[in-house]
């Protein structure tokens, strides 16, 4: 025997502090233990580029045996190895990193990371043994192999070993608990999720575990756009082909590498959680780096891997710090140059990828300043406008700034927008308000919901006035927004009152009764709130402006802006769903031939001594028929008020062919 003593401790209780507090998931202990033997390949690589080792270093590779009879599963390495004084500088004063002491000796002839900082991993291993042994043989000549023996208490054994091949053999006596580590599908898993980027085959049963390439460490110039794809797809299988793609690399001010990805959002996708999985050197981390990327950006996907974040003493956290804040800044000044590089070069490209960037620029914008006046003027909205200078442009080529920086690669091919006022044309808010300001200067016409709103869109785009479609779900926050931006600017959503330009007055002020000097509308209003009988239902009445009366509508259902907001706002605050509020206006057109045949046909209505007449039994029917029409095109029924519609307009067909036949 070499030696019996006591392991050199910084705590008293440092054993319990490992097994209970130092990890927050035992099964970390293998990603510990693989990465301190490729640490231990790695030395072996710069002692050799030094010129203080000439041996034969051989293919470097890891394995992992399982002994299930034994209880015992082992992670071998072909590395450094070690002598008997550096087991006891290294292994048995805890919290002494030798990996710091080697960066410094060796960084001039080191291309690759050391991965350990702590030189607390290899006593994760605890956690889930009973005892641990070292077998391990150091490269240098004549060296003496070692074996080293624990318990998980302070007391240690070391003692001289018969190996002969050098590196070391890590050996763990499972605790009776954690023998489902004994389980080749439960190790491969784990190296799967842990190690499969790390630069070193690892093997189980002469089976190659890990994919070795991390991507995101090559240069930018090569990988190709199917590499690009290939890795997403690997990362987040059964997912659709990303947007376009960023590739970090940069060593100044701070070293970071990763490829994060824009991807196709779903409506099941959580903006508030984070998709981009962190590394250290190579070493996962976490599938969420929330502290890192800002929060608008948190729907991105892809890798961040960095040696300068600062991870606590278990790489399972990070420690929030201004390098963290810088990191994040970066990583959205990266963002808002490629989109605006974007906007610039293929607007059309630009334009096909908005349906899903643009949930990602305006929650920037509104929570981050500087990403603000970096694309506040490339926001776009869709228009009913006809713009013809959107035209379809070539698929771009993969754009590369130069070796060692960062690099952008589109993905998704442009397509040419669509025609006409249904979809193809975009514009940003300085262009709108400037093309219409002849026509309405400083106020913005929206619609937030293209198939319930068609009817009221449709007359604002017959009479000339441009809408634009604010329809994601970001968009209710994003137009309070815009407005305290604009302050000199209304934005009207085009169901919550009508524009004077859509309204025919001459029309609307017609004498019909000169018995009564009653207008058509007023009597039209009277006729509405006798069939209605709604106190809280405003009705006016209006001649809406139209070549062709028969194509407006007889009746819409407005929402002032002011009160609809009021709600909208009081449904967040309160979590519940925004309700279709009692107090709506109806407008009534005047100027549609149902309208006038239904105020004719109320003039030849007969009150019988015993009630109404058959007539004016089927006027109240009619009235309440063109405000359930009117509704519809608002909000949807439920089953009772489908019904009611149902039951309603059976009634009134009913009478209608009684009249007929008549």
């Amino acid at each position: 025997m070499l030696e019996q003593g006591t392991i050199s401790i910084h705590t008293e209780n440092i054993f319990p502090i490992i097994k209970k507090s130092l990890y927050s998931d035992h099964q970390i202990f293998l990603r510990e233990l693989i990465s301190n033997a490729v640490d231990a390949i790695q030395k072996l690589n710069m002692v050799s580029r030094a010129g203080e080792y000439s041996g034969d270093i051989a293919e470097p590779e890891i394995q992992i045996a399982i002994d299930k009879n034994n209880k015992t599963l082992s992670i071998t390495d072909n590395g450094i190895g070690m002598t008997a004084d550096e087991v006891k500088k290294y292994i048995n004063q805890v919290a002494f990193s030798s990996a710091e002491e080697f960066i410094q000796k060796y960084k001039s002839t080191s291309d690759q990371p050391i991965i350990g900082h702590f030189g607390l991993g290899f006593y994760s291993s605890f956690m889930v043994a009973q005892k641990v042994e070292i077998d391990t043989l150091s490269y240098k000549e004549g060296a003496q192999a070692v074996h080293w023996t624990c318990d998980g208490s302070p007391e240690f054994t070391l003692e001289e070993s018969p190996r002969t091949t050098r590196g070391t053999t890590i050996t763990l006596h499972l605790m009776e608990e954690e023998l489902d580590y004994l389980e080749s599908a439960r190790i491969k898993n784990l190296v799967k999720t842990y190690c499969d980027f790390m630069p070193v085959p690892i093997k189980l049963d002469g089976e190659v575990l890990n994919r070795q390439k991390a991507p995101w460490r090559e240069s930018p110039s090569n990988l190709s756009k199917e590499d690009y794809i290939e890795f997403y797809r690997y990362l987040y299988p059964f997912q659709e082909e990303p947007l376009l793609w960023v590739h970090l690399n940069t060593d100044y001010p701070f070293i970071i590498n990763g490829i994060l990805y824009f991807p196709k959002l779903r409506p099941d996708v959580d903006v508030t959680k984070g998709q981009i999985k962190l590394f250290c050197n190579q070493v996962f981390v976490s599938d969420h780096c929330e502290e890192i990327i800002p929060q608008f950006l948190l729907p991105m996907r892809g890798v961040i891997d960095s040696s300068d974040i600062p991870l606590n003493v278990s790489r399972s956290a990070l420690q929030t710090d201004r390098t963290v804040k810088k990191i994040g800044d970066y990583i959205a000044k990266k963002v808002g140059d490629r989109l605006k590089e974007l906007y610039r070069d293929n607007r059309d490209q630009y334009i096909s990828a908005w349906k899903d960037l643009g949930t990602f620029v305006k929650f920037g914008v509104m929570n981050d300043e500087k990403f603000k006046k970096q694309v506040e003027d490339i926001l776009i909205f869709r228009t009913t406008a006809k713009l013809s200078n959107q035209t379809a442009s070539e698929t771009p080529a993969v754009q590369v700034q130069s070796e060692g920086e960062d690099a952008w690669q589109d993905v998704t091919p442009p397509s040419p927008p669509a025609e006409g006022t249904e979809g193809g044309s975009y514009t940003t808010l300085k262009e709108y308000l400037e093309r219409n300001k002849e026509r309405h200067q400083n106020r913005v016409f929206y619609c937030t919901d293209e198939a319930a709103q068609a009817t009221y869109v449709e007359l604002h785009k017959k009479q000339g006035l441009e809408v634009l479609f604010m329809d994601s779900f970001i968009d209710t926050h994003f137009i309070n927004f815009l407005e305290r931006e604009f302050q000199d600017v209304k934005f009207t959503r085009v169901d919550s009152d009508l524009d004077q330009t859509l309204l025919d007055k001459d029309q609307a002020t017609e004498i019909v009764d000169p018995k009564t000097n009653k207008t058509r509308g007023e009597v039209i209003k009277e006729l509405f709130e006798k069939a209605l009988n709604k106190p809280k239902l405003n009705i006016r009445t209006e001649a809406l402006k139209s070549d062709n009366p028969q194509s407006t509508p007889p009746a819409m259902v407005l929402l002032p802006e002011i009160l609809r907001r009021f709600r909208e706002m009081n449904a967040l605050m309160q979590q519940q769903m925004v309700e279709f509020p009692e107090e709506h206006i109806l407008l009534v057109n005047t100027s549609h031939p149902l309208i006038q045949n239904l105020a004719t046909l109320n003039q030849g209505s007969i009150i019988q001594g015993g009630g109404e007449s058959p007539t004016g039994q089927l006027v109240n029917m009619i009235c309440q028929h063109i405000y359930d029409l009117a509704l519809m095109s608002q909000k949807g029924f439920d089953a009772e008020g489908m019904k009611g519609f149902v039951e309603r307009s059976n009634e009134v067909l009913t009478k209608l062919t009684e009249q007929a036949t008549k």
